[in-house]
């Protein structure tokens, strides 16, 4: 997966996660608990579908890397280089 289809995928979390709130203007260097209405358990929602969509885990310790989605990217592209996007 490139960069693009990482956030793309992470875009298609959000949007089932928090199906009310408009993604399609995330600030890719803002936070993005303070753009769209995320608490902690959607929070933790993303991080289990990247788990299921994925096989990927996300230690307790790197959730700090998924604040915004620029930091999401950078962490998640390297783990799902070899990965095709989930359709």
């Amino acid at each position: 997966m490139t960069g693009k289809d990482v956030r793309e995928a992470i875009i298609s979390i959000l949007v089932d996660i928090a199906p009310d709130e408009d993604v399609s203007s995330i600030n890719d260097q803002d936070n993005l608990r303070d753009q769209i209405d995320l608490d902690s358990m959607d929070f933790l929602d993303i991080v289990m579908e990247l788990r299921k969509r994925f096989n990927i885990e996300v230690p307790e310790k790197d959730y700090g890397q998924l604040a915004t989605m620029a930091s999401c990217v950078t962490y998640l592209e390297p783990l799902l280089k070899d990965r095709q996007l989930a359709g």
